[in-house]
């Protein structure tokens, strides 16, 4: 049971929760730091890949 069978009506729970907690003007200070946090992981690990395939040795010519 991973996170990938949450399913629409467990998103709209979890949204419907996020709301009562933090209220509807904190909602989208949530979202655009989640968004962020999210690209920067994202690029780090395409850095870490390609760092990974630049030093692989059997990867050179």
């Amino acid at each position: 049971m991973g996170l990938g069978n949450i399913g629409i009506p467990g998103l709209i729970l979890i949204l419907i929760i996020a709301l009562i907690v933090f209220g509807p003007s904190k909602l989208p200070e949530i979202g655009k730091a989640v968004g962020s946090s999210l690209k920067e992981f994202k690029n780090a690990t395409k850095e870490i890949g390609s760092d990974d395939a630049s030093n692989d040795p059997s990867s050179k010519k």
